[in-house]
């Protein structure tokens, strides 16, 4: 059965809780579909808005004015860890796949960025970028890049494989003042940025969408850092959430209501937010797309969610309450839940009961702690620092059983072949002979660079990796030579079983009929006809005489 839930985290407030059973939790998984109700609580936790990520395995909450996160197991239904980090953290996003290990991202009070290898330990941190705290996150689908906004209107793109990269950056890379620098800035609005969403592409067409005190959603191509549109809104947004197909936006605001902006309202040909002819020209939304709460409910929206489907909207406020909008009517439907405390983050889980070809094949069971002595900080990151560590190990489980290779798979491309494998294979370390060779010749260059000596007589590792390759295919050819030669003999010996077995049935049932024809006719010369009788009975027996020495012959010569 297919179900779909959610999980809200609050900020306590310091409010009498309305039911004794309520009382020190912070994080709620609720049960949406097929039945509205509370499956799992977690006590002892306080998010502001944007400080709560969560994976298949694990929830992870940074609290309020503090420098620590909580780690809480889904799987187990308890706290696992509280983890301390140098300083406040403001924002939180989850880097990778919802049902695999992943790399938590978190934005800091003083502006800095760090991103916490989850099955590793390993921390990495990045100079300040922004002049004050970071309050938004927002991943890239394709996991490839990540984007931060703060209170200073700015908006930074960040290359998470620069970031994570264990090799020194090239140093002819002139657009680049730092490798741990952000890759462009998006800097637009006049006022602090308030939300900042991405969209479900993972090519290079998707959008980002950021909303402002200044009263402004712009959507922007952050790769190529061009502003694609602005929208003016009525009043100030506080949160925001996008279509899963990437139709339309939500924004909600300040006084309660929430705002529907379709980029298919206008029925022309071009794309209104793709229009270059339309980037200049700010657009105002409808007013009929404007949702508005009853009177006494009203409250700011803190944090909106959309259904899996985009059917259903979901709004956190600062009183407490979690509503439903019905997205296809335009209209606000019922109140879901009321927590006693304002509801800063809304997540939606992705449904459970769909069949996944492409799931996962890594678990994390427990979080490694971060290793705050091998945080990296800017600038001062060394080409030894770069390295891999010597303590540099990943603990994880495997979801389901391992393939074993089989005839059929690759061995040069097929992980399973080495894992399996009695020891490391010749090609892998023909290859990795290669590589080492390629770094002690550029660590030796007296320019520093990454070039190759001329007076140098080490090959190029995509050559020696070629190299290795066909020596593990010429061997494979032989081996699979010499099994074909087998195959032949052993069929050739039961083709030959199968002959010398056809021929004695053949010959048994010759016998067999002369014998019988002999008995006859010795039965018709006993009645009167003794002369022929007689001469055939010799000719019978000089028949199995010689039947007798043919099957003797044949035998022997088998």
């Amino acid at each position: 059965m297919l179900t779909e839930s959610f999980i809200a985290s609050v900020l306590d407030t310091r409010k009498a809780k309305t039911n004794s059973t309520d009382k020190d939790v912070g994080i709620h998984i609720y049960e949406y579909q097929p039945l509205s109700a509370i499956s799992t609580t977690f006590k002892k936790s306080t998010t502001t808005p944007n400080c709560l990520a969560i994976s298949i395995s694990h929830i992870f909450a940074a609290q309020a004015e503090k420098g620590v996160i909580h780690v809480y197991n889904r799987d187990r239904g308890n706290q696992e860890a509280i983890i301390p980090f140098p300083e406040k953290v403001t924002s939180l996003a989850l880097i990778g796949r919802y049902d695999g290990p992943g790399i938590l991202a978190l934005g800091t009070a003083g502006g800095r960025v760090l991103l916490w290898e989850l099955c590793t330990g390993r921390l990495v941190s990045t100079p300040q970028s922004h002049l004050q705290a970071i309050t938004c996150l927002a991943v890239d689908p394709s996991f490839n890049f990540f984007l931060t906004a703060s209170p200073d209107a700015s908006i930074h793109v960040w290359c998470i494989t620069t970031l994570l990269s264990f090799s020194t950056p090239s140093i002819h890379d002139p657009s680049r003042s730092s490798p741990c620098s952000p890759l462009r800035t998006l800097s637009t609005h006049r006022a602090a940025i308030t939300a900042l969403i991405t969209g479900h592409s993972s090519s290079g067409a998707n959008i980002a969408i950021s909303a402002s005190e200044d009263n402004t959603c712009l959507v922007w191509d952050y790769r190529a850092g061009i502003l694609l549109h602005t929208f003016i809104l009525p009043n100030t947004p506080l949160s925001l959430a996008i279509d899963p197909a990437d139709r339309a936006f939500y924004a909600g605001y300040d006084d309660g209501s929430t705002q529907l902006i379709n980029f298919y309202k206008d029925p022309s040909l071009a794309h209104q937010i793709y229009d270059p002819q339309l980037r200049s020209t700010p657009t105002q939304p409808m007013r009929e797309d404007r949702w508005f709460l009853p009177a006494d409910v009203a409250s700011p929206v803190l944090s909106l969610e959309i259904s899996y489907d985009g059917t259903v909207l979901l709004s956190g406020h600062e009183n407490g309450k979690i509503h439903i909008w019905d997205v296809a009517k335009g209209r606000y439907a019922t109140q879901l839940a009321d927590i006693s405390s304002s509801v800063t983050n809304l997540r939606m889980i992705p449904p459970q009961g769909f069949s996944l070809p492409f799931a996962s094949r890594l678990q994390t069971l427990n979080v490694v702690k971060p290793r705050y002595e091998n945080m990296l900080t800017g600038s001062n990151i060394s080409s030894a620092e770069r390295g891999i560590s010597e303590a540099y190990t990943i603990t994880a489980q495997f979801a389901h059983g391992i393939h074993l290779p089989s005839a059929t798979n690759d061995p040069m491309i097929s992980f399973d072949h080495v894992l399996s494998h009695s020891s490391l294979p010749s090609y892998l370390l023909d290859e990795g002979r290669a590589q080492l060779a390629m770094f002690s010749s550029a660590t030796k260059s007296p320019s520093g660079s990454l070039g190759w000596h001329k007076d140098m007589n080490v090959e190029e590792p995509g050559i020696a990796t070629l190299k290795a390759r066909l020596r593990h295919s010429r061997v494979a050819s032989m081996a699979h030579a010499e099994h074909a030669v087998a195959l032949s003999d052993e069929l050739w010996r039961i083709q030959g079983a199968e002959r010398r077995k056809r021929r004695m049935k053949k010959l048994g049932r010759i016998k067999r009929l002369n014998m019988e024809d002999g008995r006859r006719k010795r039965a018709m010369s006993e009645v009167g006809m003794a002369p022929v009788g007689a001469m055939e009975v010799d000719k019978t027996e000089a028949e199995e005489a010689e039947l007798s020495s043919s099957t003797e012959e044949l035998t022997g010569s088998d």
